[in-house]
Order: C-alpha cells, then structure tokens, then sequence
C-alpha cells in the first residue's frame, strides 16, 4: 500500500490543522494506521492509531483531548484532526500502515510526511 500525507502547514499556538493521509494499491479496510511525529533533533514518537473499522483509538498522553484520529474506509483516508495547538506539536508528521497494531519502527508501510509547525 502507498501512503500520502498532506495537510500540514503553519498554524498559530491555539489554533487547528487536519491532517490527511490517503492510501491506494491495497484494501485499506484491512490496515491499522497510525500517525507518528518527529521533531528536530528528536526520535520519531507515536501519536495516534486507529483499529481498522475506527472503533478503537489511542493517543500519546500530551495530545489526549486535543488531537482526534479518524478514518473513512470509503475514502481510502485516515485523518488526524489537531486542535488547541501548541509549539511542541512542531513536527514531521507520518501516517503508518500495517495489517495488525505495531510499535513504532515495525510499522511496514509508511507515507513521506508532512511538516507542521506552531508559531507561539
């Protein structure tokens, strides 16, 4: 399967991005995503996932209540709502794609990022 990112931008300490991360060559149904972050200088670190009908998500403890993983299986799409922004949300972002729920760096399909950065 392919993964393209995009959505990402420059956003205000407070303010909203969505992320989108389309998928095509493979049964998308089928794929637990992910999103992942890496910032400058930083190890690559779990954001959010999402099982493959969207009935269970986790988060990173500092996104929890602000970000929001989501997915349409008839769009071939899964989203990652940001919202109440902050600085340290500044980071690559990459969606991730696997048959089964994976720790990060055993996810086997992976998009090429999207930059997001939060001026204070």
């Amino acid at each position: 399967v392919q993964l393209q990112a995009s959505g990402g931008g420059l956003a205000q300490a407070g303010g909203s991005l969505r992320l989108s991360c389309a998928a095509s060559g493979g049964d998308f149904s089928s794929y637990y995503m992910a999103w992942f972050r890496q910032a400058p200088a930083k190890e690559r670190e779990f954001v959010a996932d999402i099982s493959w009908t969207g009935a269970t998500t986790s988060y990173k403890d500092s996104v929890k209540g602000r970000f929001t993983v989501s997915r349409d299986n008839a769009k071939n799409t899964v989203y990652l709502q940001m919202n109440s922004l902050k600085p340290e949300d500044t980071a690559v972002y990459y969606c991730a794609a696997d048959t089964s729920r994976q720790g990060l760096g055993y996810y086997n399909y992976w998009g090429q990022g999207t930059q997001v950065t939060v001026s204070s």
